[in-house]
Order: C-alpha cells, then sequence, then structure tokens
C-alpha cells in the first residue's frame, strides 16, 4: 500500500480543509514541533482505512476525531496498491446529544490512470470510481481485500508506532515469543485445537444420538420385512375375494328393500287413510258465519238512525246564532259596569292629589323662609369673627404699652394701659359662627327636601289628572258601543241555550261513533267466522287432495259438515281393505332379510379366515375396510422397508462418526501440547533473524548481521573479528538499525504469512529520533537513506529534529495557528 494523497476537515488539529499529495514522494519526513499534528497525519490514514488509531485505544475512542468545538469530521485517502488506486473515505458527526457516530464510509476503485487532481473539482463519491463498499460494516473486508493486511499487521508493517520494535529486540524470550504469537497470528493453532476439541465432543454427541436410533431400530431386520410382505400378499387376496362376493351381497340388499319399500308403502297408505277425521267444532263453525252476518246488518242500521240524529241537532245550532258576538256583546255591558264603578275612585284620586299638592308647596315656602334667615345669620357671625379678629390684634398690642409712651399705631402718648380681657373675642365669634353655620346648612337641607316632596307631589297630580281622564273617554266609547244591544238578561239566556244545543250535538256525534265501532266489531266477526269457514275447507281439501290417489268420492260444496262425514266414511273403508296386503308384505321382508344375513356372514368369515375383524354391515365399508386392511400392511411393509435403510444408514454413519471422534481426538491433542505452536514459533524466529540479518548487513555495508541462541538476540561485528555481544550493548545508532532491520524482516514474515498477497509497497516509522546523539543521529539518518535507495517501497518518518529533517529530499512542515494545523511540501 502506497498512500497517494490524504484529504482532511475538521479532524483532531486540522479544523480546515488539509490536503497532503504524497506524490512522487519516495523518501520523505514530516517536521515541526512537538504537539504541532504530525503524528495526527499518520492518524487521518490508519482512521481512513480501518476507522480507528493506535493511540486511541480501539474504535470507542472515535470521538477524539473531531476537532474542538467541530460537529464533523472528513478525511479521504487515495493510496496504490498492487497497480491500482483506491479511495478510502470516512466522516463522523456529532449528533444533538452530544454522541460521536460514523455518518458514512466507503471504497472506490478507480478506473485505470486516474488523475487524483481532480478531486479538487469537488467530486461526489459516488463518480470517483466502482464502489467496493458503501457502509462501515462492508469497510473491514473490501479494505483488507485492498491493501492485504488487517489493521494489526498494518499497524506493524507499514506505520510503526514509536519504539515498539526496540522492545522487540531487547524483550525477554517469554515476552518476545507472545509478541510474535500475536503479530503472526499463530493464536490461530489454539483456535483449531478448541475447535478440534468441539468437534470431537460434537462427533461423539452425535454417535451417542446414532446409538439410541440404532436401538430403536433393532426391529427393523430382513426376516420382519419378509414376514410383512406375506401380509400384505395375504390382504391383497382378501380383497380380491371380498369385491367379488360384493356384487351378491348388494344385489340381496337390494331385494330386501324393494319389499321393505313395498311394505313401507302399504304402511304410508294406511296411515294416511287412518288419519282421516272430521274436525272438532264443525257444526258451530258453520252455523257462526249466518249470526255474525245478521249482527252485521243490525249495526248498519244503528249507524244510519245516529247520524240523522246528529245532523237535526247540527241544524237547530247553525240556526240559534253565532255565540261568539253574543259573548263580545256581553262583555260591553260587563265592562260598563266596571267602569262607571271607578269614576267615583279616580274623581278622589285627583282630589287627595291636589290637596297633598298645595300642603308640599306651602311646606316649599316656609323652609325658603327659614333658610334665608339663616343665611342672613351667618353673614352676621362672619362680620362678628372679623371685627373680633381685630380686637384681638388690638388686646395682643396692650402688652407691649406702657404708660408714658407713645402708642405704636396712633403715636399718641399712652396715658393709662387698658386692662386685657381674659377671654379671646375671637374664639367666642368662632363658637357663635359654627353654630349659625350648622343652622343654615340644616335650614337649606330642609328646605331641599320639602322642595323635593313638593316636585313629586306635582308629579304625581298631573298623572293622576291624565289616568282620570282617560276613563272618562273610554266610559264615553263603551256607553256608545252599548247602545242598541240586547240586555244582559236576553244575552244570557241566549246563550244557555246554544250550550244546550251544544251538548246535545256532542251526545249525538257520541251515540254515531259508538254505532260505528259495534258496526266495526260485527264486520270483524263476520270476517273471522268467513275465515274459519274458508280454513276448515282448506282442510278438507288438503285432506281430500293427500288421497287423491285412492279415488276419493266428490264432495258437495255448499254442505261442509256432509262433505267431511263422506270423506270419512270412505277412508275407513278402505283401511280395512289395505289389511291384508300389509301382512303379506311383511313376510317377504322377512324373507330377503335372511338372505341377506347369509350373504353377509360369508363375506365377514372371509376376514375371520385372513385374521382381521370386521363389525361394518354395508358393501362400501366392507370394501373399505378390506381396501384400508390391505394399505395398512403396504404401509407397514413399507415403513419396514424405510427402517430397515435407516437402519444401514444410521450404521454408516456411526462407523463415520466415529472415525471423525478419533481424528479430532487426536488432532486436539497434538495441538494441546503446544509442541505444534512451539515448532513455529522457532521457525518464525529462524526465518526473521535470517532476514534481519540480510537486511542489517545491507544497511551497515556488511559490518553487522544478527542472530538468536535459546531465545535471545546477538549482534556479529565483522569488523571486529566476528566477534558476537549482546543486543543491549548497542550503542543508540546501533541499536535503530537492528530494531529497523527486525521491523522490515517482520513485514515481510507477515506479508508471507498473508493470504491476501499483501504489497508492501511504503514503511512511515514515527520514532522518537530527538533522543539521539549527533554521531547515532548520523548513523540513522544513513540508515534511512541506504533504506530509501533500496527502490523497493516508500520510506516516511515522523521527527522534529531539524539534523535529521534537512537531510530527507522531501518535507513536509507541519504547523499550528490559534485555530488549526497546517501542512506544507518543502523539497523536490
Amino acid at each position: 500500500m502506497r498512500p497517494l494523497r490524504l484529504d482532511m476537515a475538521g479532524f483532531t488539529v486540522f479544523r480546515d480543509q488539509t490536503t497532503v499529495d504524497f506524490t512522487d514522494a519516495d523518501y520523505f519526513a514530516l517536521v515541526g514541533p512537538t504537539g504541532s499534528g504530525k503524528s495526527t497525519v499518520l492518524d487521518a490514514i490508519c482512521f481512513a482505512l480501518y476507522g480507528t488509531v493506535p493511540r486511541w485505544g480501539g474504535a470507542r475512542g472515535i470521538g477524539n476525531a473531531l476537532a474542538p468545538s467541530s460537529a464533523e469530521a472528513r478525511v479521504r485517502l487515495v493510496f496504490e496498491s498492487a497497480g491500482d488506486r483506491f479511495v478510502a473515505t470516512r466522516v463522523v458527526r456529532r449528533d444533538g446529544r452530544g454522541n460521536v457516530k460514523t455518518a458514512g464510509a466507503g471504497l472506490q476503485l478507480m478506473p485505470p490512470g486516474f488523475d487524483v487532481t481532480k478531486l479538487d473539482t469537488g467530486m461526489d463519491l459516488e463518480d470517483l470510481g466502482e464502489v467496493l463498499a458503501g457502509t462501515p460494516a462492508e469497510m473491514d473486508a473490501a479494505v483488507l481485500d485492498a491493501v492485504g493486511l488487517p489493521y494489526e499487521q498494518f499497524t506493524s508493517c507499514v506505520v510503526l508506532p514509536q519504539g515498539q520494535f526496540a522492545d522487540f529486540l531487547h524483550a525477554k524470550p517469554a515476552t518476545r515469543q507472545q509478541i510474535l504469537v500475536n503479530l503472526l497470528g499463530l493464536h490461530v493453532y489454539e483456535d483449531v485445537q478448541g475447535r478440534a476439541a468441539e468437534r470431537g465432543k460434537a462427533a461423539e454427541a452425535k454417535l451417542t444420538v446414532v446409538e439410541q436410533q440404532l436401538g430403536t431400530l433393532e426391529d427393523a431386520t430382513d426376516e420382519a420385512v419378509a414376514e410383512a410382505a406375506g401380509r400384505l400378499e395375504r390382504m391383497r387376496e382378501l380383497t380380491t375375494a371380498v369385491e367379488s362376493a360384493i356384487p351378491g351381497l348388494r344385489a340381496a340388499r337390494e331385494a330386501e328393500g324393494a319389499a321393505a319399500g313395498k311394505r313401507d308403502a302399504i304402511d304410508a297408505e294406511l296411515t294416511a287413510l287412518g288419519a282421516v277425521r272430521t274436525p272438532a267444532g264443525l257444526r258451530e263453525a258453520t252455523g257462526e258465519v249466518a249470526a255474525a252476518r245478521e249482527a252485521a246488518d243490525r249495526a248498519g242500521v244503528e249507524v244510519h238512525t245516529a247520524e240523522e240524529a246528529e245532523e237535526k241537532v247540527r241544524g237547530e245550532l247553525t240556526a240559534a246564532g253565532d255565540p261568539g258576538r253574543l259573548r263580545v256583546a256581553q262583555d260591553r255591558h260587563t265592562e260598563l259596569a266596571r267602569l262607571i264603578e271607578q269614576e267615583e275612585w279616580f274623581a278622589g284620586k285627583v282630589s287627595v292629589a291636589e290637596v297633598e299638592h298645595r300642603d308640599a308647596a306651602a311646606a316649599v315656602e316656609l323652609a325658603h323662609a327659614h333658610n334665608l334667615g339663616a343665611q342672613q345669620l351667618l353673614e352676621q357671625a362672619r362680620q362678628d369673627y372679623r371685627d373680633a379678629q381685630q380686637r384681638d390684634r388690638a388686646t395682643a398690642l396692650r402688652g407691649h404699652l406702657t404708660a408714658g409712651d407713645a402708642c405704636p399705631v396712633c403715636e399718641q402718648t399712652v396715658t393709662v394701659v387698658p386692662e386685657v380681657p381674659r377671654e379671646s373675642a375671637v374664639r367666642q365669634a368662632e363658637q357663635a359662627g359654627n353654630l349659625a353655620r350648622e343652622e343654615s346648612e340644616a335650614a337649606q337641607s330642609r328646605w331641599r327636601e320639602r322642595d323635593a316632596v313638593s316636585r313629586n307631589a306635582a308629579f304625581d297630580l298631573e298623572r293622576k289628572r291624565g289616568q282620570y281622564e282617560h276613563h272618562l273617554s273610554r266610559l264615553a266609547e263603551v256607553r256608545k258601543a252599548v247602545e242598541g244591544l240586547p240586555t244582559m238578561d236576553e244575552l244570557q239566556r241566549r246563550l244557555t241555550e246554544l250550550a244546550e244545543l251544544q251538548r246535545r250535538l256532542e251526545d249525538a256525534g257520541t251515540a254515531v261513533r259508538r254505532a260505528r265501532e259495534a258496526q266495526r266489531a260485527a264486520q270483524t266477526v263476520v270476517r273471522g267466522a268467513e275465515e274459519r269457514q274458508r280454513t276448515a275447507w282448506r282442510q278438507f281439501d288438503g285432506v281430500r287432495d293427500g288421497l287423491a290417489r285412492f279415488a276419493p268420492p266428490p264432495a258437495d260444496r255448499d254442505d261442509l259438515a256432509g262433505a267431511w262425514q263422506a270423506l270419512v266414511d270412505w277412508a275407513a273403508g278402505e283401511h280395512g281393505r289395505r289389511r291384508t296386503s300389509r301382512d303379506e308384505a311383511e313376510d317377504a321382508v322377512r324373507a330377503a332379510h335372511e338372505t341377506t344375513a347369509r350373504a353377509h356372514d360369508a363375506i365377514v368369515r372371509l376376514f375371520a379366515d385372513a385374521g382381521v375383524s370386521v363389525v361394518d354391515r354395508d358393501e362400501a365399508s366392507l370394501v373399505r375396510a378390506a381396501t384400508v386392511t390391505a394399505e395398512r400392511a403396504e404401509a407397514a411393509w413399507q415403513r419396514l422397508t424405510e427402517r430397515r435403510e435407516q437402519a444401514r444408514a444410521a450404521q454408516e454413519q456411526r462407523m463415520t462418526l466415529q472415525l471423525q471422534g478419533r481424528v479430532a481426538k487426536s488432532l486436539a491433542g497434538h495441538l494441546r501440547a503446544n509442541n505444534f505452536e512451539r515448532w513455529l514459533l522457532e521457525e518464525a524466529l529462524d526465518l526473521l533473524v535470517d532476514g534481519a540479518s540480510r537486511i542489517l548487513r545491507e544497511l551497515t555495508g556488511g559490518q553487522y548481521e544478527l542472530m538468536h541462541e535459546k531465545g535471545e538476540f546477538f549482534v556479529v561485528d565483522h569488523h571486529d573479528a566476528g566477534l558476537r555481544r549482546g543486543v543491549r550493548t548497542l550503542s543508540g545508532g546501533e541499536t535503530f538499525q537492528a530494531s529497523l532491520s527486525l521491523a522490515l524482516a517482520l513485514s515481510e514474515q507477515l506479508a508471507g504469512m498473508s493470504t491476501t498477497a499483501a504489497s508492501l509497497e511504503s514503511i512511515v516509522l514515527d520514532e522518537g529520533f530527538g533522543t539521539l546523539d549527533a554521531a547515532t543521529l548520523d548513523v540513522v539518518a544513513a540508515t534511512l537513506e541506504n533504506l530509501a535507495a533500496r527502490g523497493d517501497r516508500m520510506v516516511g518518518l515522523v521527527t522534529h529534529v531539524h539534523a535529521l529533517a534537512e537531510r530527507v529530499p522531501v518535507r513536509f512542515e507541519v504547523h499550528k495557528d490559534a485555530r488549526t494545523a497546517h501542512v506544507e511540501r518543502v523539497g523536490l
């Protein structure tokens, strides 16, 4: 696998869109200060292919893929493997709950000659080429087919984690053995041993089932099959004999049936003739019709009489006049009497209202006079209050006067100082003013109240005068309307006559309704009697039609009772004549039944001779019983034949399972002893050391080669007479050369073990070069240059050591600002 181009956006420190172009970069270095994002470039390559990164600690660390505060991360890797170009893409998003999940993943095979610069035009994934995988689940198998290495081997052969193979060089034998088991995948033989043990147990379990099956098939022998075949032959013979005897039995049954049918026909005739009886109440039903018709005629006459009486009363009522007009005239007389009675009452109400209005007006005038007097007293009290204020001010000056001095007001000499009053004139005037104010307010309130009473009395007077005038007007109208009307007594007499005629009309109507109801009831009785008579005739016709085959005598349709009696007498005579024929038919039935029983017993003896019991008696059942017996015999023979074949198959399966169980137990036993795994590890370690020695000789110009003994690693120095020394005595540069040789050899070993024939076209070293001294660093740089000069793979390294980076022809400088990291290609 050789990377060609890497695109990142939102991936860890690369928040903005970043592209790393590895085209023609056979030997390159990722340089930059610590923490700038150099190793992140390698993380992006691993993530695009496998969805995880070694330093994340597994697929659960996918949240590390997102840049801070980013909601989405996109990584796209264009790489070449075995001459084909591929594009691997992965997209990671954070949902609303903060969970980070893979939102998209895909792998496409590019068409031949695809130009990677077309990716800058914004092509969709569907336009990149043939889709090999479209979901994260499909990516694992697709990437394995394309790259040829699973994730663990890829991070051991292509992207080498820091210090892992130096640890492998210095590890103890047991630790190194476990590393080889993990890296070379030798644990597969433990799985083989486990599966072999499981298969052995499964074979034993199946063998137990087969043994139980054979136990249930012990009766499936050749003798049992032969016996079943013999019984099948006898049952087939029985079926043939029964089928031959059935026609005779069928003929006997038919003869018996014919005789029984003739007897049953005579029984049916006797039953039909014996059932002829005269219906109960026949004579009463015949006379009921005439009586009902006579009653209906009488009811019709009564209805006609009642209707004529009703019409007569209705005419008298019409001639007596309109009761509505009489009641209106009566209402006029009543209203006139009421109005005359109320006239004096309305006049009295007006007189009382006039007196109340005069009294209220006099009270208002008196209250108004009192209010004016109170106002004058209040004004006088206010003037007295002002005079009192002046006196009090003068009294206040007396306290400052001295006899013989000039007065401050009049400037005259004061001869005698007046005496100061004991009480204040203002206080006395204020008390008098308060009393005057209260009296004024009370007088004004009384005046307002009496004025309101006066206005209400005036309004009430006007209202009552209006009511009285309206009453007089209505009284005149009613007097005029009553003129020319009959008197109250005359009106009452005429209304009484109308009421009596109305009552007589209602009584006549009731009589008509009763007569009609009686007529309907009589007609209903007539219809019921006629229907019962028709029913009796229908019953007679039904009985006579049922006897039509016997040719009954004709019936008199005018005499129902006579027709019934004639039919009953005729049926009794016919019944007696048929009793003798019935006894002869019964003797013929018994003789035919004996013949049928003998034929049936002969067939039953055929079943008994064949050892089969049968309880069926009809022909179809006997044939079916013989057929079923033959079919059962055939089924038993076939079942025994099949069980015999099952027993043979089970015996063969038992032999096969026994062989499989022995092989599985033997394989599990060999693998359980760990000898095979130990042998594989020794062979792998020999191949690893031979390959590493060859690479180390090339890297060191033939000075060093690697060897192992009893699990320990040694270096042979050919510039020092083939001196052998432990790897822990090597310098830093020599340790790097030996570790790199082991890494490259192990890469080749893993590639050789891969069933997908992986093409190891690149290797990237993420080593801690900053701890090396100048001399060692020079050795490391020369070693890497020799490795790149071999030309069999792309070589990359990650370092922040400037001296080492200066010796690499292509450098990708990585730096980071406050927002994102950037990658810039420098060199060839």
